[in-house]
């Protein structure tokens, strides 16, 4: 284009031929991260459980009761069931094409959709077959069904041939999916042993059914070459062997199946086991169509809710007024449960299906839970009670922490020599409060007229803190923007650092939509990360998501946060009268208080982004961050070579 105005000639127009229309599986190719979540290891290790779905789905739908995981020494990956077999009989949509063709080379085709073939199902959106075909650089598809075994070959997404006839198979059917991960889109990233053996081994504990055999070429050191997973018991027998033998307050966990059909009319099932131990912090597993759901969602929502309601009940029933005040959260404490519903047409938030959204599943899950856990208490009243008393302590133990941080805070607000620009809030008490980190003055004043004094404390930085990978301690505890953010927050540093110090509830990095801001929010990011990460580890780390641009047609007024926001909507139109007029923010500090609360402060209209560290990687996170952050710049020039191809567009 540089060129183009030097020789006075006009720019290419913008018209038709300027749209491009990505056909077939390039979109996937294209942007990945759509798909799978990114290109980390975290995203490759996803398309295993792709594959491995379509499998269960297969034996949950009572076609399969095996399946066969194969890790290959040159980290192809091979997976096998002896359920009906992919279709490959001519499709009637697509002439010339065999179903299996279909399936594995279009974007949405599958059959799952009309719930015909499956009641429910883990593969829903019709995505992942074909997107692990069009992001491996090979991938071979075998089936065996109808007594014929056929074979097809593909490459990055595009078929090597047509499908062949192998041969007669009177006695084998199922399908076999080998495929090997694209290195120009995975890059140095590899299939990690002890991480697949993890996922099977969960595969196999959630439905009883079927028996999973593992095998690896591949020796870590720590995974076994084979291995058969098959647990009559289902999830009772999952949380058994994960507490190992530790003191429980229930003998036996309470655990069950409730068919939906039997009970309220619909398709699907939950099964759940839970118990309580002095012995190890809570957690929660949950699943949905056997996909795991780490975020959780509303089948987790319904099941707490449940228990909650069961035992307060309980409480009552027994006399005790005490069980009044036990809240969801003292029930995670010490409260070891795994969650596995099934049912149909789930909607998940994300195409990896993190957290289930489904709200039907909250009604399903809690009066399926409710019953069964109401008649266990009666019939064990050994461990009602033990569970009971147990979590009455912790109740009282929670509003007696409360109560001390409550007094503690309000004198601390008068002790403590808090930095003389921290703009507190009013409240004493740190449930529901509130620190906003913003960059300047000018972004700290708007911010100030758009804050809710009584719960949202404000603190301006100036400039770009300390980079503290690799700076001096000695350097990191003379550095007064990290010393005035130590202050304020109350907690201490490092190995100092004591979260039940921490005077606000949410700490909020608030920095302008730019490359500084997003620069400084990275290094305060990394500053939490080396120096707080109990407080990350908590849930209290949060980003604010301010707005790109204000569009204004007539009396409608529209926030959106990127370039590709605002031109959809120019072009669609806000529903106003005249022209739309377009305001980009440059910063904080040029919005105004309204804009500024209604679109980043205001709890009812803003959204916030959750700072987190994924359970099951947090060595390559810290990598990562040494990786970008640290004082080695050949790390970061190899993670931009690495990672550059991924990079289309920059506004800086």
């Amino acid at each position: 284009m540089a060129d183009d105005l030097l020789s006075g000639e006009e720019p290419s127009t913008y018209d038709a031929s300027s749209i491009e229309v990505l056909e077939g599986l390039e979109p996937v190719r294209k942007r990945p991260g759509m798909y799978i979540g990114g290109t980390d290891e975290r995203a490759l290790h996803h398309l295993v459980a792709e594959v491995l779905d379509n499998s269960m789905d297969e034996a949950v739908a009572g076609h399969a009761n095996r399946i066969e995981v194969e890790l290959h020494a040159d980290y192809s990956c091979t997976i096998r069931d002896n359920g009906r077999g992919m279709p490959f009989d001519p499709h009637p949509k697509f002439p010339g094409k065999s179903a299996l063709e279909v399936i594995l080379c279009t974007l949405h085709a599958g059959g799952k959709f009309s719930g015909k073939a499956y009641q429910t199902s883990g593969g829903l959106h019709g995505v992942g077959a074909s997107v692990v075909n069009a992001l491996s650089d090979r991938m071979r598809v075998e089936v065996a069904r109808d007594r014929k075994l056929v074979a097809q070959e593909f490459a990055r997404g595009i078929p090597q041939g047509p499908l062949q006839e192998v041969g007669a198979a009177p006695n084998r059917r199922g399908t076999s999916t080998t495929f090997h991960p694209d290195e120009e889109i995975f890059g140095h990233h590899k299939f990690k042993p002890a991480r697949l053996l993890k996922m099977v081994r969960s595969k196999a504990y959630l439905f009883s059914g079927v028996e999973i055999r593992w095998k690896s070429a591949i020796d870590d050191g720590e995974t076994p070459a084979e291995a058969t997973f098959h647990f009559p018991g289902g999830l009772a027998d999952y949380l058994t062997e994960v507490l190992d033998g530790a003191t429980t307050y229930a003998e036996k966990p309470f655990a069950g199946t409730v068919e939906f059909q039997e009970r309220f009319g619909v398709p699907g099932k939950v099964e759940w086991a839970v118990n309580w131990t002095p012995a190890r912090d809570g957690f929660i597993q949950s699943y949905c169509n056997t996909v795991p759901t780490p975020e959780g969602g509303t089948h987790e929502s319904g099941f707490w809710a449940a228990i909650l309601k069961g035992i307060r009940a309980y409480g009552e029933l027994v006399n005790n007024k005490k069980a009044a005040q036990i809240t969801r959260e003292d029930l995670m404490v010490g409260g070891c449960a795994v969650v596995s519903c099934f049912i149909r047409d789930p909607e998940f938030v994300g195409q990896t299906k993190d957290r289930l959204a489904t709200a039907e599943a909250q009604r399903l899950v809690e009066g399926a839970v409710r019953d069964r856990f109401d008649n266990w208490l009666a019939g064990d009243t050994k461990s009602a009670g033990a569970i009971l008393d147990f979590l009455i302590l912790r109740a009282e133990e929670r509003q007696r922490r409360r109560q001390e941080k409550e007094t503690q805070r309000k004198s601390a607000t008068k002790k403590l020599r808090l930095p003389g620009k921290l703009v507190d809030c009013s409240t004493g008490a740190r449930a529901g409060t509130e620190l906003f980190i913003v960059e300047g003055d000018s972004a700290g004043g708007s911010a100030k007229m758009a804050r809710d004094r009584k719960t949202q404390a404000l603190l301006p930085l100036r400039g770009k803190i300390l980079n503290v990978l690799g700076a001096a301690s000695s350097k990191i505890g003379t550095n007064q923007e990290i010393n005035d953010l130590t202050q304020a927050l109350g907690t201490g540093l490092g190995s100092r650092f004591v979260l039940d110090d921490l005077r606000y509830d949410k700490i909020i990095i608030m920095t302008d939509a730019d490359v500084d801001g997003a620069h400084i929010a990275a290094l305060l990011m990394t500053f939490f990360f080396s120096q707080m990460r109990p407080l990350i580890d908590a849930g209290h780390l949060y980003l604010a998501c301010p707005p790109l641009y204000r569009l204004t047609q007539g009396a409608k007024r529209l926030y959106v946060a990127d370039d590709a926001e605002k031109d959809r909507m120019m072009a669609q139109g806000l529903g106003g009268r005249g022209k739309i007029d377009v305001q980009r923010f440059k910063g904080l500090g040029e919005m105004d208080a309204k804009d500024l609360k209604e679109t980043t402060m205001d709890p009812s209209s803003r959204k916030l982004i959750r700072v987190t560290v994924g359970d099951d990687m947090p060595g390559e996170t810290a990598d990562l961050v040494e990786r970008l952050m640290g004082k080695k710049p050949e790390l970061r020039f190899q993670y931009i070579q690495e990672n550059a191809r991924f990079v289309e567009e920059l506004d800086v």
